[in-house]
């Protein structure tokens, strides 16, 4: 770092406060995704963070690398958004006809997916020497929506130090915490975790873009659209997962998803889904559309996240929230 462009900045040169924050931008968002599970506070908590950094810099001393500094900023204005109980919705939505009874009642879940277009520079970013993930494991939906389960001070200090891999000092120094408050929290959170994405020997997933995974995808794909029930679930692992946050309702196994998912033709009549495929948290993606009845067009009704194990699919995720789609690049109608 320029101690110039570091004075320029401090001075109230906008262009080299920029040239200084630029090169953190892209992590620190997907910090911010990771505590508050949500691209849209995330970008809220970027833009606070960046104002507080602009109006501190001339309090920073340097005891800490910029990285550190800008990393403390970005995790006290999460904490603060955590605090704001008005930022989550009253209630999950109720689905659009009477499903059947689910495997468990979740508690409702606030999280968005993440556009893989948003990963560069992340991806393949190695953590802190302290980190205890690895960094592909800790951008997939499980690790963040198990992530939401953690206490916010207690999931803060987690990403921190297990995830970015801080020192437990310099954890410390951002959550104005004791190094054994921090191990402290550091330890509920690990069993909080543990409980929700428990080590397992399950098989890898294809990686991505390889012929393994866009042939899984591609059948998924058209068994989805031609309403193929059987089709879709012969493509599951026998403890598949269907999820849908907010809603609690969560679907287990063959018998479970392909009963919820046999009230989808009836719910629809004659409307059909059209998938259009995208990436989201580095796994497979589709923008979902349904056509419409009185005109050549598919309307966006949401977007789906595919968790893929060998050659099976563990978990789809539904989003019924139409306004992730603009996120990922995708248009709001289709012509058919």
């Amino acid at each position: 770092m320029s101690e110039q462009l570091l004075t320029r900045a401090a001075h109230g040169d906008e262009t080299a406060f920029r040239e200084l924050t630029e090169p953190y931008r892209r992590e620190l968002q997907f910090h911010c995704y990771r505590i508050l599970g949500s691209m849209q506070d995330a970008e809220d908590a970027l833009q606070e963070t960046m104002l507080g950094a602009w109006r501190g810099l001339r309090g920073f001393e340097g005891r800490a690398s910029l990285r550190a500094w800008l990393y403390r900023i970005a995790t006290n204005r999460c904490l603060d958004a955590l605090r704001d109980a008005g930022r989550r919705p009253a209630a999950a939505p109720e689905a659009p006809f009477e499903p059947p009874s689910p495997n468990r009642f979740a508690e409702p879940t606030w999280l968005e997916p993440y556009p893989d277009m948003l990963l560069e520079g992340i991806i393949d970013a190695s953590p802190g020497p302290a980190a205890r993930y690895e960094t592909r494991e800790t951008i997939e939906l499980a690790f963040i929506s198990a992530l939401q389960a953690v206490p916010p001070r207690q999931r803060a200090a987690l990403v921190l130090r297990d995830v970015l891999g801080f020192h437990t000092a310099e954890v410390a120094d951002m959550l104005d915490w004791t190094e054994d408050s921090v191990k402290g929290a550091l330890k509920r959170a690990r069993a909080t975790l543990d409980r929700r994405v428990p080590v397992t020997d399950r098989e890898r997933a294809p990686l991505p873009g390889s012929a393994g995974e866009r042939e899984l995808v591609q059948r998924f794909a058209d068994a989805w659209e031609a309403d193929d029930i059987d089709g879709i679930v012969r493509l599951l692992t026998d403890d598949a997962w269907l999820t849908m946050p907010p809603s609690p309702l969560e679907y287990q196994g063959a018998d479970a998803i392909g009963s919820f998912l046999l009230q989808l033709p009836t719910w629809r009549s004659a409307q059909r889904f059209r998938l259009v495929p995208t990436r989201a948290n580095t796994q497979p993606a589709f923008g979902v559309y349904r056509t419409d009845a009185h005109a050549p067009i598919a309307h966006g009704s949401g977007l789906m996240v595919l968790t893929l194990e060998g050659a099976r699919i563990a978990t789809i995720t539904i989003f019924t929230d139409t306004n992730v789609m603009q996120r990922f690049g995708l248009p709001r109608t289709l012509r058919t």
